[in-house]
C-alpha cells in the first residue's frame, strides 16, 4: 500500500510539472553574420541594428518557437572582403553581405549598372531593377545558388561622385591625373585622360594622401565613412548613378535546415532590408554631403552639358561587357537590355542609352 501511494504521489508530481512546463521547448538556432566592411558602412549597419535585431523580433511575436543566438563578425573579422561569398558558401559563416562589385568573377551580371553609368541617383529604382531582373532572368538568380547561397536582398549604392585633389570644372582636367576607382567604375575615367588606380573604401584615404592617386570616384556615405573629404577636399557631383553593390545573403545548406517559419521571416525581413537601405542611404548621402562642406570641402556640381560630353567620351563599356558575357555563355544583352528598359519604366532618363552605342 505504501509503495502504491508513493507511486500514485510521484506521477500526481509528474503530470503537474507538466502542466506548468511550455507547450514546446524552444529551438536555440546558432547563426555567424559577416562581413568584409566595419559596420559605419550602411549595408554592414543595418545588418547588424535592422535585420538581425527584426529577425529575433518576429520570431518572438510567432510565438517564440524559434530562437537565433547570434555571433557578429564584421569588418574583415572572420571573412576578408571580396571573399563573402566564398566564406559564407563554405560555412565559414552562416549569413552576411555579399560585395558583388569586388567579386564580378562569380557575380558578373550582377554588376551591369556599372557598365551603364550616368543612369539615375535613385537608389530604390536601381534596387528593384536588379531584383526583379535576378527573378525574371535565370542566370542572374544563379549566380547566387551556384556560390551555395540564397539572395535575401540587395542593396544599391547612392550616386557616385569624384573626389579630388584639385578642382575640377570639366573632363579636360582629369588629363594626366590619377584617379582610384573600385573594380569596373575604372571604366569611368576611360578615354578622358585620366589613369585609373584599383583600390577600395579601405584604401582611399591612405592612397590619396600618400600620392598614389590624386582623387577618388566613389559615393558620399563611402567616402564620409573613409573621411575622403579631408584628403580629397574638392567634392565634385558627376551622378555616375546610383550602383547595384551586393546583397545580403545565407549559407544555402544552412537555411534549408532552418524551420519554414524561420526562413519566412528571413525573406521578409530581408526584402525590408532593400527598401530601408535605399531610403536610409538616400537621407543619409545628402546630410554626409552637407556634413563634408561644413567640415571645409568644397563642393559643387558639374553642369548637364559637361556631364553629358563625359558620358558620350567613353568608349561602348556596356556593349562590349555584354558582348564578353555573351561569348561566355551569359544572356549579356539581356540583362544590358533589361537594365536600361527598367531604369526608363521607373522614370530615369540616362545620359546615354548603353544598349544603342
Amino acid at each position: 500500500m505504501l509503495m502504491t501511494r508513493r507511486l500514485i504521489a510521484s506521477a500526481a508530481l509528474l503530470a503537474a510539472a507538466g502542466a506548468l512546463a511550455p507547450a514546446h521547448a524552444q529551438q536555440t538556432i546558432r547563426l555567424t553574420a559577416a562581413a568584409g566592411h566595419p559596420p559605419v558602412f550602411l549595408w554592414v549597419k543595418l545588418v547588424d541594428e535592422f535585420f538581425i535585431p527584426e529577425v529575433d523580433k518576429r520570431l518572438a511575436a510567432a510565438g517564440g518557437k524559434h530562437k537565433v543566438e547570434w555571433t557578429r563578425a564584421w569588418g574583415g573579422t572572420l571573412i576578408k572582403l571580396g571573399a563573402e561569398s566564398k566564406g559564407i558558401g563554405d560555412g565559414v559563416a552562416d549569413l552576411g553581405f555579399v560585395s558583388t562589385i569586388f567579386e564580378a568573377a562569380k557575380f558578373p551580371t550582377q554588376n551591369v549598372s556599372y557598365y551603364a553609368p550616368f543612369g539615375t541617383d535613385d537608389i530604390g529604382a536601381v534596387t528593384r531593377v536588379v531584383n526583379e531582373m535576378q527573378t525574371s532572368i535565370p542566370a542572374m538568380g544563379q549566380a547566387w545558388s551556384k556560390s551555395g547561397l540564397v539572395y535575401l536582398g540587395g542593396a544599391a549604392l547612392d550616386a557616385y561622385h569624384i573626389w579630388t585633389s584639385f578642382p575640377l570644372k570639366s573632363v579636360d582636367d582629369l588629363k594626366g591625373k590619377k584617379i582610384t576607382a573600385p573594380g569596373p567604375a575604372a571604366n569611368w575615367i576611360r578615354d578622358t585622360g585620366a589613369v585609373a588606380v584599383a583600390g577600395n573604401l579601405n584604401t582611399y584615404y591612405e592612397d590619396i594622401k600618400s600620392g598614389v592617386s590624386n582623387g577618388v570616384i566613389t559615393f558620399a556615405t563611402g567616402a564620409w565613412g573613409a573621411k575622403v573629404h579631408e584628403v580629397a577636399p574638392y567634392v565634385t557631383k558627376v551622378n555616375f548613378g546610383a550602383q547595384y553593390a551586393g546583397g545580403l545573403a545565407i549559407n544555402r545548406a544552412r537555411f534549408d535546415k532552418l524551420p519554414p517559419e524561420v526562413q519566412k521571416v528571413m525573406r521578409e525581413v530581408g526584402a525590408e532590408y532593400s527598401q530601408r537601405f535605399a531610403a536610409a542611404q538616400s537621407a543619409a548621402a545628402a546630410g554626409l554631403l552637407k556634413k563634408m562642406e561644413e567640415a571645409g570641402a568644397k563642393v559643387s556640381e558639374l553642369s548637364p552639358a559637361e556631364r553629358t560630353r563625359w558620358a558620350d567620351t567613353l568608349p561602348p563599356i556596356a556593349k562590349t561587357w555584354a558582348a564578353d558575357l555573351q561569348a561566355k555563355g551569359l544572356p549579356g544583352d539581356q540583362v544590358l537590355h533589361g537594365f536600361m528598359n527598367g531604369l526608363r519604366k521607373a522614370g530615369a532618363q540616362p545620359a546615354r542609352d548603353w544598349a544603342a552605342r
